[in-house]
């Protein structure tokens, strides 16, 4: 055997000083690796259970069959979503609102009140009379859906800056007897209006709602540039999605317009309800001005 390799003999001092150092290696291990305290292994294994089960609910959301459902559960699943506040009904309508904006709150302007009497009919009967009738069932039935519903004067001067989900004007159309054709309602919104889609929407949710509910045509053919350049929309905030709605004549459409008044705000609400709910519309024309 080589010098060299009679060097690499383990002498009885290497035999023992190699135990020592193996062992104080193996302590050091055993000392940098520490038992995770009993929480964090719980939170970790909570997280991982968390995680799953919304993975789990995901899936179980966008596969599961309606069949998997009793007849009975799907009615209680319905109830619970239809007495959902309004205020989280009118978040597919607020879009990106800033944060404070009034997105529970309707404003609800009486066409002519503080100002004048609007249309007067030959019987007494004015414009301002039924628009007035018209909103305070608006109002009442927006308020018991649970929605902050103010009335306001035609020139009222809350309308500089107002802020709320939507502001709808009500008017009504002339007493005067032009042809058998002047019956129906009109419906328009700003022309210059910054949440354009919005304001679209708007319309065809109002206009689908009522006709269907109040029986009433919809006269998108005559809606004129007084309408879709209403005082109003210049004056509210910008964000504000805005419409001005006539009933109808007082004149061959009185009769539904006096003795009805309730079914024409059932119109209005629904066409409301339509729009804040993101609610589907069948194609309905909708103008935006007419000469």
């Amino acid at each position: 055997m080589s010098k060299s390799m009679s060097m690499r003999e383990e002498t009885p001092d290497n035999k023992e000083k190699r135990p020592v150092m193996e062992t104080v290696t193996e302590e050091k291990v055993k000392k940098e690796r520490k038992p995770m305290p009993p929480q964090s292994l719980t939170w970790q294994t909570l997280r991982v259970i968390l995680a799953g089960a919304a993975i789990l609910a995901t899936l179980f959301t966008i596969w599961t069959p309606a069949s998997l459902f009793s007849s009975s559960l799907q009615e209680r699943l319905a109830e619970a979503l239809a007495q959902s506040s309004a205020a989280d009904q009118t978040q597919m309508a607020a879009g990106l609102l800033p944060e404070g904006f009034p997105v529970n709150k309707i404003g609800i302007v009486v066409g002519h009140r503080g100002n004048d009497s609007g249309a007067v009919c030959a019987s007494g009967l004015t414009e301002l009379e039924v628009n007035s009738t018209i909103a305070s069932f608006v109002q009442k039935k927006l308020t018991d859906l649970g929605y902050e519903v103010e009335l306001l004067d035609e020139f009222d001067p809350r309308l500089v800056g107002y802020q709320a989900v939507l502001l709808l004007s009500i008017h009504g159309d002339s007493c005067e007897y032009y042809s058998d054709s002047a019956t129906g309602f009109k419906i328009a919104a700003a022309l210059s209006e910054t949440k354009a889609d919005n304001a679209t929407r708007l319309v065809a949710c109002m206009a689908d709602r009522y006709q269907i509910i109040t029986g009433l045509q919809y006269n998108y053919h005559t809606v004129t540039v007084d309408m879709t350049s209403y005082h109003a929309f210049t004056e509210i905030d910008p964000l504000t999605t805005a419409a001005i709605i006539e009933t109808g004549f007082l004149n061959l459409d009185q009769e539904i317009l006096t003795k009805k008044p309730e079914l024409i705000a059932d119109g209005i609400v629904a066409g409301i309800q339509c729009y804040l709910n993101n609610e589907g519309v069948s194609s309905t024309p909708t103008p935006t001005s007419e000469p």
